[in-house]
């Protein structure tokens, strides 16, 4: 993949990571936080800014290479929470200089 189209640098992830608190899907504090792909790769998404957010190891493999809001429908998580908090999280981390 080119680097234009994964363009994350180590700061912007500790920004993300930063911003969301825990993972963004469940919440969970009590983990170390691996990189999600929104959109996942074999699905077109990248390792971008506005593409990635922390996810615990349980809901990354869980959620594995699914349209993020049919897994959250399915593992009966809060889609509107996500969606909302996703929105505010790129709205600040763009808004920076």
């Amino acid at each position: 993949m080119d680097a234009a189209d994964n363009d994350l640098t180590p700061v912007q992830w500790a920004t993300i990571r930063d911003a969301w608190g825990g993972c963004a899907y469940c919440g969970a504090t009590d983990s170390s936080l691996q990189r999600d792909c929104v959109l996942p790769l074999s699905r077109g998404g990248r390792y971008t800014v506005q593409n990635v957010v922390p996810a615990c190891r349980s809901c990354n493999a869980s959620k594995s290479n699914d349209e993020v809001t049919r897994w959250l429908r399915r593992k009966r998580l809060d889609e509107r929470a996500f969606l909302l908090r996703h929105r505010e999280v790129l709205t600040l981390l763009t808004a920076q200089p």
